[in-house]
């Protein structure tokens, strides 16, 4: 080889390493201490990761990669808590076990209730082991896709199955752990909530009606509000951004921000963490959701995040999240 090629061919190298392939809208590798993750990219630049250890979403950045959900800087791998929850009312964990699992990808699920044409989306199924048996002998299968839209917006759906093979019923709480970054506690309002009942967690969840015109934070709060819309909007006022939380299936939501003296007491949480972060879940948890043998429920969410003139009175109306609780046969 001439000298010429050599550098010819040393050039070409340095341009390859400088300018790898790029990655497609799926990538399975690992994470944090060697974990597992799916990482979904969607071409205009945004992307979201999904753990495979509990189907915890631990990033979703936009399309300028600014990371758009908070992460407590003492527990660097995951959200304080999950971005899901899965538990009934009887001897499991706190937020439930499917928290603290391994998920598997699911190669081929059955149809699902909305066909997409987008590419950048993940399925993963949990299915009990024998140790979660004896915790819970119930029989179930838990599908959740993780997907990203065209314009960046992150969609959650989740599928649980009763497979009982006893035909016996089963019943549960669910709340998807959705922690928004923001720019400081004290710039956000909540706005879609208003006029609504809740049950204040920090009152032995005695019942109330909210007066505000919108949710601002001064101190702690903890809140479940009952039959909530389809629609939530959170105003970060120095960001000038609104995150917009669609929702199917889950009519309550849960607001709550620990304020600084519970977040010191907490041990996966920053002294100052509760400034940048606010906590609003979209739940059912106020009546129990019953699934018979076969039957299946469905609960979505969608986040978006927007220019802050947008508020929640011009959610589109027809954007509505369908959410379906139906027998076996019935499904498609």
């Amino acid at each position: 080889m001439s000298s010429s090629s050599s550098s010819a061919a040393a050039v070409a190298g340095e341009e390859s390493a400088a300018a790898p392939p790029e990655a497609g809208p799926v990538e399975r590798c690992k994470g944090a201490n060697g974990l597992e993750k799916v990482v979904l990219r969607e071409v205009r630049g945004s992307s979201a990761e999904v753990y495979l250890y509990g189907g915890h979403v631990t990033s979703w950045k936009d399309e300028h990669g600014e990371e758009l959900l908070f992460v407590s800087n003492k527990v660097p791998l995951f959200p304080v808590f999950s971005m899901s929850h899965f538990s009934n009312f009887g001897n499991l964990e706190q937020h439930g076990f499917a928290r603290n699992r391994t998920w598997s990808v699911e190669t081929d699920p059955p149809p699902f209730p909305v066909p997409t044409s987008n590419r950048a989306y993940t399925d993963l199924i949990l299915k009990p082991t024998e140790e979660d048996l004896k915790i819970w002998p119930q029989s179930f299968e838990f599908r959740l896709r993780v997907a990203l839209g065209p314009g960046g917006d992150l969609m959650l759906t989740s599928r649980i199955r009763n497979i009982n093979a006893d035909g016996k019923s089963f019943s549960f709480t669910f709340a998807y752990h959705t922690y928004f970054s923001i720019s400081d506690i004290s710039e956000v309002r909540v706005e879609g909530l208003e006029t609504l009942d809740y049950l204040d967690n920090l009152q032995d969840r005695a019942r109330f009606t909210e007066q505000g015109d919108a949710i601002v934070f001064e101190s702690e709060l903890d809140r479940i509000y009952l039959g909530t819309p389809s629609k939530i909007a959170i105003i970060d006022h120095e960001k000038k951004r609104t995150f917009v939380v669609r929702k199917g299936g889950l009519p309550d939501a849960v607001v709550w921000n620990p304020w600084d003296k519970k977040a010191k007491a907490l041990s996966d949480f920053g002294d100052d963490d509760y400034k940048r972060m606010v906590c609003v879940e979209a739940a059912a948890i106020e009546k129990q959701i019953t699934l018979k043998s076969g039957e299946e429920w469905t609960g979505k969410l969608e986040l978006s995040a927007v220019p802050s003139s947008y508020y929640s009175g011009q959610l589109d109306p027809d954007r509505v999240l369908q959410d379906s609780t139906v027998p076996e046969d019935s499904i498609s």
